[in-house]
């Protein structure tokens, strides 16, 4: 049975995702562009790093985002890691969609949404995604 099934949502790719000092703006909290490296930094962790383990190094030759939206639901303060979750919300041949929440504890504070776009980097256009890479995202995936 898959998470879906079981669920009514995907496979969530959980990554724990430290803080740094650096992170923080004026008030104490963590600064709302540090977010998108936050979200980079679980996408990598996913794409890149997890793609690898399976075998997996495509995704290396070129992912261009296309894309961004960022709800802020609460500020972050420093100290513990915080837990991103993320999932495919849309998976086509040519772009994919990955969304996630971040939590501070068990609070939810933020909902992001990247579209990415397989790129071929050598040639500097737009491809397609591989049978493999669609492979890959699928147990994450929401529709595809």
């Amino acid at each position: 049975m898959t998470d879906l099934a079981a669920t009514g949502r995907p496979k969530r790719f959980v990554y724990h995702c430290g803080l740094r000092w650096s992170d923080l703006d004026a008030y104490g909290h963590v600064n709302n562009a540090r977010f998108l490296t936050l979200y980079e930094e679980a996408r990598v962790a996913m794409m890149f790093v997890g793609a690898r383990a399976a075998g997996l190094t495509t995704f290396e030759e070129g992912i261009v985002v296309s894309r961004h939206e960022v709800d802020y639901l609460r500020p972050i303060d420093y100290g513990d890691p915080v837990r991103i979750e993320l999932w495919v919300e849309e998976l086509r041949t040519s772009r994919f969609t990955v969304c996630y929440e971040l939590f501070d504890g068990d609070v939810l504070a933020s909902r992001a949404r990247t579209i990415l776009v397989p790129f071929d980097l050598r040639n500097g256009r737009p491809r397609r995604l591989t049978d493999s890479e669609q492979e890959f995202l699928r147990p994450w995936a929401t529709t595809s």
